[in-house]
C-alpha cells in the first residue's frame, strides 16, 4: 500500500531505509549556511589589512600572497572558529533550555548560567588562583548556577516566570560576586579577566576552542535526537508521558547539554547571552514554528555571532568593540521587541 506524503515533506529513500525531511526547515538551514559561508569569507578579508573575500578564500587553502595566507591562517582563522562555534554552542543552548522552559525568555544568559560561568573563570584568576584553567571553572560555575536555578525554581520541571524570576535572581547573585572581585584585586588581574566579563574573541584561548569543537561535534547529535522528545514535552507531562516519553530522563539530558555547551562558550568567549536568545527565534522563523529547530538553531548563533564580531572590528575600526557589547546594543532592542509586541507565550 503506497503511503501519502504529509504536505511540506519530502520523502527520502535508500533501500528499506526511509526519512521524512521538513521541506521549509530544510531550505532554511541552506539560506543559514550559505549565509554563514558568506560571513565567514567577510570575517576573514577583514582586519588591519584588508583584502577581497575571494583571496581570503585562495589564501585559506593556502594559495596566494605569503602574507596573505598568515594572516587567514595564522590569525583570522582561530578567531572566524571560535566564533562559530561559541555562536552555534549558545543557539543550540537557547534552543533547548527555551524548550525544556516552554518560555522564550528562558536563556542561559537570563537565568543565570552565563554569570554563573563567568564568575568561575573570573574567581580562578583574581580571587582564588587555581591550577584549573578559566575554561574548566566556567564549566564548573555554568553547572552550579543551573543546579540553583533549578532547584530553587522546584526542579527540574520548573516552567514560567518562577523559573525566569528565580534564575534572574541567581544570576544578580553571581553578577555581583565577579564585580566585587574585580573591585578588590589589582589592576593586572582586573585586566587578565577582563575579557571574560564583557564577551571578546580577541586572542581567545585556542585549547578551549578545540573543546568546544568537540562537545559540538558530540552535543549536537544528541541534541538531534532529543528532537520528538523535546517537541513532546511542549504539552503536558501527563501526556508526554501517554507518547512514552521518559520525562525525567529527557530533562536531564538536555540540561546536561545545556551546561556543558554554554560552560565551555562562555570559556571561549565570555557572556554573551542574547545571542541564546536571538538564535532560536530566528530559527523558528525560519523554519516555519514547526518541530525543535535545533541544528537551524546553532546556524542562527553561529552567523550571528560571526556578524556581531565583524561588526565590532569593521564599524570604528581600528577601534575594536568587543562582541559582547555589539549584541548587547543590537540584542537589547530586540528583547524589548519581544515584550511589547505580544505577551510571553508558554511555548516557544
Amino acid at each position: 500500500m503506497k503511503r501519502s506524503i504529509p504536505p511540506g515533506h519530502w520523502l527520502l529513500r535508500s533501500g528499506s531505509w526511509s526519512v521524512l525531511v521538513d521541506r521549509r526547515a530544510c531550505l532554511a538551514g541552506l539560506t543559514l549556511s550559505l549565509a554563514l559561508v558568506v560571513a565567514g569569507a567577510l570575517s576573514l578579508a577583514s582586519g588591519s589589512a584588508d583584502i577581497d573575500a575571494i583571496s581570503a578564500v585562495r589564501a585559506l587553502f593556502g594559495v596566494g600572497e605569503p602574507m596573505q595566507v598568515f594572516l587567514v591562517r595564522e590569525l583570522r582563522l582561530e578567531r572566524l572558529l571560535a566564533g562559530l562555534f561559541t555562536g552555534a554552542a549558545l543557539g543550540i543552548a537557547g534552543c533547548l533550555l527555551q524548550t525544556l522552559a516552554r518560555n522564550r525568555l528562558a536563556t542561559p544568559g537570563v537565568i543565570g548560567i552565563d554569570d554563573g560561568a563567568t564568575a568561575f573563570a573570573v574567581a580562578s584568576i583574581v580571587a582564588v588562583p587555581t591550577s584549573l584553567a578559566p575554561p574548566a571553572m566556567a564549566l564548573i560555575g555554568a553547572m552550579t548556577a543551573a543546579a540553583l536555578a533549578f532547584g530553587l525554581a522546584g526542579g527540574s520541571g520548573a516552567r514560567g516566570y518562577r523559573f525566569i524570576v528565580v534564575g534572574i535572581g541567581v544570576g544578580a547573585v553571581f553578577g555581583a560576586l565577579t564585580n566585587l572581585m574585580l573591585a578588590r584585586t589589582d589592576l593586572d588581574s582586573a585586566n587578565q579577566a577582563y575579557p571574560w566579563t564583557v564577551g571578546s574573541l580577541s586572542a581567545r584561548p585556542w585549547l578551549a576552542v578545540q573543546l568546544l569543537g568537540i562537545a559540538l561535534l558530540l552535543a549536537t547529535p544528541c541534541a538531534k535526537g532529543l528532537n520528538r522528545a523535546l517537541a513532546t514535552l511542549r504539552f503536558n507531562d501527563s501526556v508526554a508521558r501517554g507518547l512514552g516519553i521518559d520525562v525525567a530522563r529527557v530533562r536531564l539530558l538536555t540540561l546536561t547539554l545545556t551546561v556543558l555547551l554554554t560552560g565551555l562558550a562562555v570559556a571561549v568567549v565570555g557572556p554573551v547571552g542574547l545571542i541564546a536568545l536571538a538564535a532560536p527565534e530566528m530559527a523558528r522563523y525560519l523554519s516555519g514554528h514547526r518541530g525543535v529547530a535545533v541544528v537551524n538553531a546553532g546556524l542562527a548563533g553561529a552567523l550571528l555571532m560571526v556578524c556581531a564580531d565583524w561588526s565590532g572590528r569593521t564599524v570604528l575600526a581600528p577601534v575594536e568593540i568587543p562582541v559582547g557589547i555589539v549584541t548587547a546594543v543590537i540584542g537589547g532592542p530586540y528583547l524589548l521587541w519581544i515584550l511589547i509586541r505580544q505577551p510571553v507565550r508558554s511555548t516557544p
